[in-house]
Protein backbone atom coordinates (compact mmCIF):
# COMPACT_ATOMS: atom_id res chain seq x y z
CA UNK A 1 0.00 0.00 0.00
CA UNK A 2 1.12 3.16 -0.88
CA UNK A 3 2.27 6.00 1.98
CA UNK A 4 -0.81 8.00 0.95
CA UNK A 5 -3.20 5.28 0.85
CA UNK A 6 -1.58 4.36 3.96
CA UNK A 7 -2.25 8.06 5.45
CA UNK A 8 -5.65 7.83 4.52
CA UNK A 9 -6.52 4.71 6.01
CA UNK A 10 -4.64 4.99 9.47
CA UNK A 11 -6.13 8.89 9.84
CA UNK A 12 -10.01 6.87 9.19
CA UNK A 13 -8.68 4.41 11.96
CA UNK A 14 -7.14 6.67 14.47
CA UNK A 15 -9.89 9.10 14.64
CA UNK A 16 -12.71 6.03 15.12
CA UNK A 17 -10.40 4.75 18.12
CA UNK A 18 -9.59 8.26 19.54
CA UNK A 19 -12.97 8.95 19.39
CA UNK A 20 -14.30 6.25 21.48
CA UNK A 21 -11.58 6.67 23.91
CA UNK A 22 -12.37 9.82 24.58
CA UNK A 23 -15.99 8.63 25.08
CA UNK A 24 -14.88 6.11 27.83
CA UNK A 25 -16.82 5.89 30.85
CA UNK A 26 -15.74 4.59 34.01
CA UNK A 27 -18.76 2.28 35.94
CA UNK A 28 -18.16 4.19 39.05
CA UNK A 29 -19.78 7.30 38.47
CA UNK A 30 -22.43 6.42 35.89
CA UNK A 31 -25.84 7.97 35.64
CA UNK A 32 -28.33 5.08 36.03
CA UNK A 33 -31.96 6.36 35.71
CA UNK A 34 -34.42 7.24 38.73
CA UNK A 35 -37.48 4.80 39.34
CA UNK A 36 -40.84 6.22 40.64
CA UNK A 37 -43.98 4.37 41.58
CA UNK A 38 -46.64 6.88 41.67
CA UNK A 39 -49.83 6.41 43.63
CA UNK A 40 -53.08 8.33 42.48
CA UNK A 41 -56.60 9.02 44.39
CA UNK A 42 -59.29 11.39 43.09
CA UNK A 43 -57.51 14.13 45.55
CA UNK A 44 -53.85 12.90 46.13
CA UNK A 45 -50.66 11.75 44.77
CA UNK A 46 -47.84 10.35 46.23
CA UNK A 47 -44.61 9.70 44.35
CA UNK A 48 -41.78 6.68 46.14
CA UNK A 49 -38.66 7.03 44.58
CA UNK A 50 -35.50 5.49 44.12
CA UNK A 51 -32.57 8.12 43.18
CA UNK A 52 -29.08 8.72 43.31
CA UNK A 53 -29.21 12.38 44.96
CA UNK A 54 -25.86 12.99 45.18
CA UNK A 55 -26.14 14.58 41.84
CA UNK A 56 -29.38 16.69 42.60
CA UNK A 57 -27.79 18.19 45.38
CA UNK A 58 -24.39 19.16 43.69
CA UNK A 59 -26.47 20.92 40.81
CA UNK A 60 -24.89 18.78 38.28
CA UNK A 61 -26.83 18.77 35.36
CA UNK A 62 -27.54 15.34 34.10
CA UNK A 63 -29.16 15.72 30.41
CA UNK A 64 -27.11 13.59 28.09
CA UNK A 65 -24.36 12.76 30.86
CA UNK A 66 -22.83 9.62 31.29
CA UNK A 67 -20.49 10.36 34.34
CA UNK A 68 -20.49 12.45 37.25
CA UNK A 69 -16.57 12.79 36.73
CA UNK A 70 -17.80 14.80 33.57
CA UNK A 71 -19.76 17.40 35.45
CA UNK A 72 -17.72 20.67 36.44
CA UNK A 73 -19.93 19.69 40.05
CA UNK A 74 -17.76 16.62 40.03
CA UNK A 75 -15.78 17.44 43.39
CA UNK A 76 -18.94 18.51 45.11
CA UNK A 77 -20.21 15.20 44.01
CA UNK A 78 -17.40 13.48 45.67
CA UNK A 79 -17.56 15.35 49.01
CA UNK A 80 -21.57 14.21 49.11
CA UNK A 81 -20.81 10.82 48.67
CA UNK A 82 -18.09 10.49 51.08
CA UNK A 83 -20.88 11.97 54.00
CA UNK A 84 -22.45 9.41 56.25
CA UNK A 85 -25.86 8.09 55.15
CA UNK A 86 -27.60 10.22 57.99
CA UNK A 87 -25.38 13.56 57.26
CA UNK A 88 -26.17 13.44 53.59
CA UNK A 89 -30.07 12.80 54.31
CA UNK A 90 -29.71 16.10 56.29
CA UNK A 91 -28.25 17.48 53.22
CA UNK A 92 -30.86 16.34 50.53
CA UNK A 93 -33.92 17.14 53.29
CA UNK A 94 -32.06 21.14 53.79
CA UNK A 95 -31.90 20.97 49.98
CA UNK A 96 -35.02 20.47 49.14
CA UNK A 97 -36.83 23.62 48.45
CA UNK A 98 -34.51 24.34 45.63
CA UNK A 99 -35.14 21.06 44.02
CA UNK A 100 -38.60 20.73 44.48
CA UNK A 101 -39.49 22.87 41.37
CA UNK A 102 -37.64 20.17 39.45
CA UNK A 103 -40.26 17.67 40.69
CA UNK A 104 -43.07 18.17 38.11
CA UNK A 105 -47.10 16.69 39.05
CA UNK A 106 -49.67 18.37 36.46
CA UNK A 107 -53.55 17.59 36.52
CA UNK A 108 -55.35 20.00 33.32
CA UNK A 109 -52.60 22.35 33.33
CA UNK A 110 -52.42 22.90 36.87
CA UNK A 111 -48.70 22.08 38.61
CA UNK A 112 -48.76 20.12 42.48
CA UNK A 113 -47.07 21.31 44.81
CA UNK A 114 -45.34 18.57 46.54
CA UNK A 115 -44.07 17.78 49.74
CA UNK A 116 -41.25 15.58 51.10
CA UNK A 117 -42.33 13.28 53.37
CA UNK A 118 -39.88 10.56 54.02
CA UNK A 119 -35.51 10.21 53.09
CA UNK A 120 -33.85 6.68 53.46
CA UNK A 121 -30.54 6.22 52.28
CA UNK A 122 -29.30 2.87 51.90
CA UNK A 123 -25.86 2.15 52.92
CA UNK A 124 -22.98 1.62 50.30
CA UNK A 125 -19.69 1.29 51.80
CA UNK A 126 -17.90 1.14 48.90
CA UNK A 127 -17.56 4.91 47.61
CA UNK A 128 -16.54 4.01 43.85
CA UNK A 129 -20.14 3.02 43.96
CA UNK A 130 -23.48 4.84 43.53
CA UNK A 131 -25.44 5.58 46.66
CA UNK A 132 -29.41 4.66 46.20
CA UNK A 133 -32.04 6.94 48.34
CA UNK A 134 -35.77 6.18 48.65
CA UNK A 135 -37.61 9.41 48.66
CA UNK A 136 -41.58 9.70 49.09
CA UNK A 137 -42.89 13.35 48.06
CA UNK A 138 -46.54 13.96 48.26
CA UNK A 139 -49.59 16.30 47.03
CA UNK A 140 -52.94 17.44 46.76
CA UNK A 141 -54.42 17.32 43.35
CA UNK A 142 -56.17 20.52 42.20
CA UNK A 143 -60.32 19.77 42.34
CA UNK A 144 -60.74 19.66 38.10
CA UNK A 145 -60.47 15.67 37.66
CA UNK A 146 -58.48 15.61 35.16
CA UNK A 147 -55.41 12.89 34.46
CA UNK A 148 -52.19 13.38 35.84
CA UNK A 149 -48.92 13.52 33.97
CA UNK A 150 -45.48 13.00 35.56
CA UNK A 151 -41.74 13.28 35.40
CA UNK A 152 -38.95 16.03 36.36
CA UNK A 153 -36.92 18.45 34.86
CA UNK A 154 -34.22 17.40 32.16
CA UNK A 155 -31.13 18.18 34.93
CA UNK A 156 -32.26 15.71 37.05
CA UNK A 157 -31.54 12.97 33.93
CA UNK A 158 -33.64 10.12 33.14
CA UNK A 159 -36.40 8.71 35.05
CA UNK A 160 -38.45 5.44 34.70
CA UNK A 161 -42.55 6.40 36.17
CA UNK A 162 -44.37 3.58 36.94
CA UNK A 163 -48.25 3.90 37.95
CA UNK A 164 -48.80 1.65 41.35
CA UNK A 165 -51.57 -0.55 41.79
CA UNK A 166 -51.89 -1.57 38.46
CA UNK A 167 -50.34 -5.31 37.97
CA UNK A 168 -48.35 -6.78 35.68
CA UNK A 169 -50.11 -4.82 33.05
CA UNK A 170 -49.64 -0.72 34.43
CA UNK A 171 -47.81 1.54 32.42
CA UNK A 172 -44.27 1.86 33.18
CA UNK A 173 -42.35 4.99 30.99
CA UNK A 174 -38.94 5.63 30.04
CA UNK A 175 -38.59 9.93 30.79
CA UNK A 176 -35.67 11.69 29.49
CA UNK A 177 -34.80 15.28 28.40
CA UNK A 178 -37.71 16.53 30.78
CA UNK A 179 -40.81 14.29 29.45
CA UNK A 180 -43.89 13.76 31.03
CA UNK A 181 -45.45 10.58 31.16
CA UNK A 182 -48.33 9.61 29.71
CA UNK A 183 -51.77 11.25 31.44
CA UNK A 184 -52.60 8.82 34.04
CA UNK A 185 -56.03 8.49 35.29
CA UNK A 186 -57.37 9.11 38.95
CA UNK A 187 -59.37 6.40 39.08
CA UNK A 188 -58.16 2.77 37.78
CA UNK A 189 -54.77 2.14 36.36
CA UNK A 190 -53.25 3.35 32.57
CA UNK A 191 -52.10 0.26 30.97
CA UNK A 192 -49.56 -0.58 27.85
CA UNK A 193 -50.16 -2.80 25.21
CA UNK A 194 -47.66 -5.31 24.12
CA UNK A 195 -47.28 -4.06 20.76
CA UNK A 196 -46.44 -0.48 21.87
CA UNK A 197 -43.92 -2.04 24.31
CA UNK A 198 -42.11 -3.84 22.09
CA UNK A 199 -42.04 -1.40 19.67
CA UNK A 200 -40.70 0.97 22.39
CA UNK A 201 -37.50 -1.46 23.65
CA UNK A 202 -36.91 -2.02 19.80
CA UNK A 203 -35.50 1.58 20.11
CA UNK A 204 -33.89 1.39 23.47
CA UNK A 205 -31.79 -1.92 22.48
CA UNK A 206 -30.48 0.06 19.60
CA UNK A 207 -29.75 2.87 21.28
CA UNK A 208 -27.73 0.54 23.89
CA UNK A 209 -25.81 -0.11 20.87
CA UNK A 210 -25.74 3.65 18.68
CA UNK A 211 -24.36 5.39 20.40
CA UNK A 212 -24.13 4.07 23.52
CA UNK A 213 -22.50 0.50 23.61
CA UNK A 214 -19.17 1.51 22.57
CA UNK A 215 -17.43 -1.79 24.49
CA UNK A 216 -20.00 -3.33 22.34
CA UNK A 217 -19.62 -1.32 19.00
CA UNK A 218 -15.48 -2.39 19.20
CA UNK A 219 -16.09 -5.96 19.83
CA UNK A 220 -18.76 -5.85 17.16
CA UNK A 221 -15.73 -4.28 14.86
CA UNK A 222 -13.03 -6.93 16.12
CA UNK A 223 -15.24 -10.00 14.58
CA UNK A 224 -15.56 -7.87 11.63
CA UNK A 225 -11.57 -7.50 11.34
CA UNK A 226 -10.93 -11.16 10.77
CA UNK A 227 -12.10 -11.23 7.38
CA UNK A 228 -13.47 -10.02 4.31
CA UNK A 229 -15.70 -13.21 3.41
CA UNK A 230 -18.92 -13.25 4.14
CA UNK A 231 -19.58 -16.56 5.95
CA UNK A 232 -16.96 -16.24 8.87
CA UNK A 233 -19.00 -12.80 9.40
CA UNK A 234 -22.03 -14.34 9.50
CA UNK A 235 -21.04 -16.91 11.64
CA UNK A 236 -19.58 -15.28 14.64
CA UNK A 237 -22.38 -12.74 14.31
CA UNK A 238 -25.35 -15.57 14.61
CA UNK A 239 -23.10 -17.19 17.22
CA UNK A 240 -22.60 -14.52 19.18
CA UNK A 241 -26.25 -13.60 18.96
CA UNK A 242 -27.58 -17.43 19.94
CA UNK A 243 -25.12 -16.60 23.23
CA UNK A 244 -26.24 -13.01 24.42
CA UNK A 245 -29.81 -13.75 23.71
CA UNK A 246 -29.85 -16.74 26.18
CA UNK A 247 -27.60 -14.72 29.30
CA UNK A 248 -30.14 -11.68 28.29
CA UNK A 249 -32.64 -13.79 28.92
CA UNK A 250 -31.74 -15.57 31.90
CA UNK A 251 -30.03 -12.64 33.48
CA UNK A 252 -33.74 -10.46 32.67
CA UNK A 253 -35.60 -13.19 34.67
CA UNK A 254 -32.78 -13.26 37.51
CA UNK A 255 -32.68 -17.34 37.33
CA UNK A 256 -28.49 -15.96 36.22
CA UNK A 257 -26.90 -13.11 38.53
CA UNK A 258 -23.10 -11.62 38.03
CA UNK A 259 -22.31 -8.73 39.64
CA UNK A 260 -21.10 -6.12 36.87
CA UNK A 261 -18.34 -5.28 38.57
CA UNK A 262 -17.13 -9.03 37.26
CA UNK A 263 -18.87 -9.01 33.67
CA UNK A 264 -17.94 -5.14 33.07
CA UNK A 265 -13.79 -6.25 32.95
CA UNK A 266 -14.27 -10.01 31.28
CA UNK A 267 -16.02 -7.99 28.39
CA UNK A 268 -13.35 -5.55 27.80
CA UNK A 269 -10.91 -8.47 28.04
CA UNK A 270 -12.97 -10.18 25.64
CA UNK A 271 -12.56 -7.20 23.30
CA UNK A 272 -8.67 -7.62 23.54
CA UNK A 273 -9.05 -11.02 22.45
CA UNK A 274 -11.06 -10.87 19.27
CA UNK A 275 -8.21 -8.05 18.41
CA UNK A 276 -5.46 -9.62 19.53
CA UNK A 277 -6.30 -13.16 17.54
CA UNK A 278 -7.09 -11.08 14.48
CA UNK A 279 -3.41 -10.16 13.97
CA UNK A 280 -2.49 -13.77 13.82
CA UNK A 281 -4.92 -15.47 12.84
CA UNK A 282 -5.75 -15.87 8.80
CA UNK A 283 -9.22 -16.88 8.55
CA UNK A 284 -11.60 -18.51 11.04
CA UNK A 285 -10.50 -21.80 13.36
CA UNK A 286 -12.52 -24.38 14.80
CA UNK A 287 -12.44 -22.63 17.69
CA UNK A 288 -13.25 -18.70 16.93
CA UNK A 289 -17.18 -19.81 17.19
CA UNK A 290 -16.39 -21.41 20.54
CA UNK A 291 -15.26 -18.81 22.42
CA UNK A 292 -17.45 -15.69 20.29
CA UNK A 293 -20.58 -17.77 22.17
CA UNK A 294 -18.92 -18.03 25.41
CA UNK A 295 -18.23 -14.37 24.92
CA UNK A 296 -21.66 -13.61 23.81
CA UNK A 297 -22.83 -14.98 27.06
CA UNK A 298 -20.91 -12.33 28.58
CA UNK A 299 -22.34 -9.70 26.90
CA UNK A 300 -26.12 -10.35 26.97
CA UNK A 301 -25.41 -9.99 31.18
CA UNK A 302 -24.59 -6.64 30.59
CA UNK A 303 -26.74 -6.15 27.96
CA UNK A 304 -29.29 -7.18 31.14
CA UNK A 305 -27.97 -4.87 33.51
CA UNK A 306 -29.37 -2.29 30.98
CA UNK A 307 -32.80 -3.84 30.13
CA UNK A 308 -33.20 -4.09 33.86
CA UNK A 309 -32.69 -0.45 34.57
CA UNK A 310 -35.83 0.50 32.71
CA UNK A 311 -38.20 -1.48 35.17
CA UNK A 312 -40.15 -3.08 32.87
CA UNK A 313 -43.80 -4.71 33.95
CA UNK A 314 -43.59 -8.19 34.42
CA UNK A 315 -46.63 -8.55 32.07
CA UNK A 316 -44.59 -7.06 29.56
CA UNK A 317 -41.15 -8.72 29.56
CA UNK A 318 -41.39 -11.16 26.92
CA UNK A 319 -42.47 -7.83 24.48
CA UNK A 320 -40.16 -6.33 26.22
CA UNK A 321 -36.94 -8.68 25.95
CA UNK A 322 -37.94 -9.34 22.16
CA UNK A 323 -38.22 -5.84 20.94
CA UNK A 324 -34.58 -5.07 22.74
CA UNK A 325 -33.05 -8.07 21.39
CA UNK A 326 -33.97 -7.10 17.81
CA UNK A 327 -33.09 -3.56 18.52
CA UNK A 328 -29.70 -4.48 19.65
CA UNK A 329 -29.21 -6.85 16.53
CA UNK A 330 -30.17 -4.04 14.33
CA UNK A 331 -27.51 -1.77 15.88
CA UNK A 332 -24.94 -4.51 15.93
CA UNK A 333 -25.83 -4.45 11.89
CA UNK A 334 -25.61 -0.83 11.37
CA UNK A 335 -22.16 -1.16 13.07
CA UNK A 336 -20.78 -3.68 10.66
CA UNK A 337 -22.99 -2.03 7.86
CA UNK A 338 -20.90 1.32 8.37
CA UNK A 339 -17.83 -0.58 8.79
CA UNK A 340 -17.86 -2.42 5.36
CA UNK A 341 -19.11 1.40 3.96
CA UNK A 342 -15.70 2.69 5.60
CA UNK A 343 -13.51 0.12 4.46
CA UNK A 344 -15.10 0.54 0.76
CA UNK A 345 -14.26 4.05 1.01
CA UNK A 346 -10.61 3.51 2.42
CA UNK A 347 -9.90 0.75 -0.05
CA UNK A 348 -11.30 2.77 -2.92
CA UNK A 349 -9.35 6.15 -1.89
CA UNK A 350 -6.04 3.90 -1.38
CA UNK A 351 -6.69 2.48 -5.04
CA UNK A 352 -7.44 6.15 -6.60
CA UNK A 353 -4.01 7.38 -4.42
CA UNK A 354 -2.10 4.82 -6.40
CA UNK A 355 -3.37 5.57 -9.55
CA UNK A 356 -2.42 9.12 -9.01
CA UNK A 357 1.36 7.74 -8.16
CA UNK A 358 2.06 4.94 -11.28
CA UNK A 359 -0.30 4.09 -14.15
CA UNK A 360 -2.65 1.46 -14.15
CA UNK A 361 -1.29 -0.39 -10.94
CA UNK A 362 -3.52 -2.21 -8.87
CA UNK A 363 -3.09 -3.30 -5.47
CA UNK A 364 -4.94 -6.61 -4.03
CA UNK A 365 -7.73 -5.87 -2.14
CA UNK A 366 -7.15 -8.81 0.22
CA UNK A 367 -3.49 -7.44 1.56
CA UNK A 368 -4.63 -3.98 1.77
CA UNK A 369 -7.34 -5.06 4.06
CA UNK A 370 -5.17 -7.48 5.87
CA UNK A 371 -2.96 -4.19 6.60
CA UNK A 372 -6.16 -2.52 7.64
CA UNK A 373 -7.49 -5.74 9.58
CA UNK A 374 -4.19 -5.41 11.29
CA UNK A 375 -4.13 -1.52 12.18
CA UNK A 376 -7.33 -1.57 13.40
CA UNK A 377 -7.06 -4.67 15.79
CA UNK A 378 -3.86 -3.06 17.16
CA UNK A 379 -5.74 -0.34 17.90
CA UNK A 380 -8.73 -1.79 19.24
CA UNK A 381 -6.84 -4.15 21.65
CA UNK A 382 -5.12 -1.02 23.06
CA UNK A 383 -8.75 0.42 23.86
CA UNK A 384 -9.88 -2.71 25.42
CA UNK A 385 -6.77 -3.37 27.87
CA UNK A 386 -7.52 0.39 28.45
CA UNK A 387 -11.02 -0.30 29.44
CA UNK A 388 -10.31 -3.75 31.58
CA UNK A 389 -7.31 -1.95 33.50
CA UNK A 390 -10.09 1.00 34.44
CA UNK A 391 -12.83 -1.20 35.33
CA UNK A 392 -10.85 -3.27 37.42
CA UNK A 393 -8.26 -0.82 39.34
CA UNK A 394 -10.01 3.09 38.66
Amino acid sequence: MSWVASRVVLLALLSMVALITLSAKAIAHEIRPAVADATLTESRVELQIRLTGEPLVAGIDLEGLEDTNEAPEAAEYDALRALPDDVFADRFRAAWPDLRDGFVVESGGEKVMLTLDTITVEPQPNLELPRDMMVTVSGDLPGNGADVQLGWIAEYGPIIMRQAGGGDDAYAGFLDAGALSDPLPRAGVATESAWRVFVRYIGVGFDHIIPKGLDHILFVLGLFFLSMKMRPLITQVTVFTVAHTITLALASLQIVTISASIVEPLIALSIVYVAVENIFAKGIKWWRPLIIFGFGLLHGLGFASVLGEFGLAPGRFVAGLIGFNIGVEVGQLAVIGLAALALWLSLRAAHMADLEEAEMRVRDPDVMFRAISICGSILIAIVGAYWAFERVFL
